[in-house]
């Protein structure tokens, strides 16, 4: 499958059903595959009020802060385990299992934050959020983002990158030379790998 280019400010929006907010879907794997039978997915939210988060059983999820005050996430379930976090820091990733319900109130105004959700025992997901120049190991799914700064991507071909922008893509192996044009820069890169190669390889 050939590489996708795409640009957030661009993304078509979804706007929540209860008002309390908007997605902007980047990626969702296998093509034409719906919310309810996904094994991966990649999108932007923009939360704009407090409420709750939906609850998707057997799902991994993780998300990052990309603009805003933030917002704190509470849970608890019955089995006495609970969730309480402060998603208030820019470009930090947090992980946690989209099986618990979580209340969701905002910090201060709207925020905006970036979403992997994976099907779990099918795919792992591994954020890694980059500031230098770095190599990119092969992996047959992933995405790169730039969060900050211009990048440029050396792969099959080399593709340029600005604040905002990034590519994904799915059944193809790609390995990544990828160099920022300057300080303070950012970059995003997600793969994704099938889960029974995370048993063969328990140091990926």
């Amino acid at each position: 499958m050939s590489l996708h280019a795409f640009d957030t400010a661009t993304l078509p929006v979804t706007p929540w059903k209860n008002g309390g907010g908007s997605t902007r879907e980047i990626a969702c794997w296998p093509p034409g595959a719906g919310l309810g039978d996904f094994e991966w997915r990649l999108s932007i939210a923009t939360i704009a009020a407090s409420g709750p988060f939906s609850v998707f059983p057997g799902i991994d999820r993780t998300i990052m802060l990309l603009a805003g005050d933030g917002v704190q996430l509470r849970s608890a379930d019955p089995s006495g385990h609970a969730l309480d976090h402060r998603l208030a820091t820019l470009h930090h990733p947090f992980a946690f299992s989209g099986d618990l319900p979580l209340a969701c109130t905002l910090l201060g105004g709207a925020s905006s934050d970036f979403n992997v959700m994976t099907r779990r025992g099918r795919w792992h997901a591994k954020l890694q959020v980059l500031e230098s120049a770095a190599l990119l190991g092969s992996a047959t799914h992933g995405m790169l983002l730039a969060l900050r700064g211009q990048w440029e991507l050396d792969g099959m071909s080399i593709i340029d990158c600005a604040e905002g922008e990034g590519l994904w893509w799915a059944d193809a192996p790609h390995a990544w030379h990828a160099r920022p044009d300057g300080a303070d820069a950012r970059l995003l890169a997600v793969r994704f790998d099938p889960c029974h190669e995370q048993a063969d390889n328990p140091e990926t």
